[in-house]
């Protein structure tokens, strides 16, 4: 079972497989490193906005794990219904509830990991991808500035430099 296969079948919530490995894979393809060259983990990411508990969101991370044995990376399985209840305390931002997996997609922290991609009941794929798909296949780390600073942006683009150094890294302006 593919990783979209596995991550459909957690359902009956939408979902997407999102960010870094999507953005990575594509990297390593482009560059021509190992398909698993610097991925840290598989985000996955559903929204249920009926239980925003801890709990219910634990119970679709223990499923996840029975789903995903043998992946070579961890998965972080997130409800984004619920992101805000605890956003302020990891990253010290304030968050307004997403209303949506793409309303949540657009938040990301640059212009090409704003990418989702899942596969649907007819093995058709969907794919969001707000700001295009220009610079992720053009090597270009650029931010985006909805949520997230300064400090954040470049902290990531230097960790993604140094393991993908033919990125082309955009300089935060205000």
């Amino acid at each position: 079972m593919s990783l979209f296969q596995a991550a459909r079948s957690l359902g009956p919530h939408p979902y997407f497989i999102g960010a870094g490995c999507l953005v990575q894979t594509v990297w390593n393809k482009l560059t021509e490193r190992p398909p698993e060259y610097g991925i840290g983990d598989v985000d996955i990411i559903y929204y249920d906005e009926a239980d925003l508990s801890y709990a219910a969101e634990d119970a679709m991370i223990t499923k996840g794990k029975e789903f995903f044995v043998g992946t070579p990376f961890p998965v972080d399985i997130k409800n984004q219904a619920r992101v805000h209840l605890w956003y302020r305390d990891k990253f010290g931002i304030d968050l307004q509830p997403y209303h949506s997996l793409e309303a949540a997609i657009d938040t990301w922290p640059t212009t090409a990991t704003c990418l989702g991609a899942r596969l649907k009941e007819d093995d058709s794929w969907h794919i969001y991808a707000p700001f295009g798909l220009g610079d992720l296949f053009s090597l270009i780390v650029r931010p985006n500035k909805v949520l997230i600073n300064e400090s954040i942006y470049c902290s990531k683009a230097q960790k993604w430099k140094k393991l993908w150094p033919e990125l082309q890294i955009i300089p935060w302006e205000d």
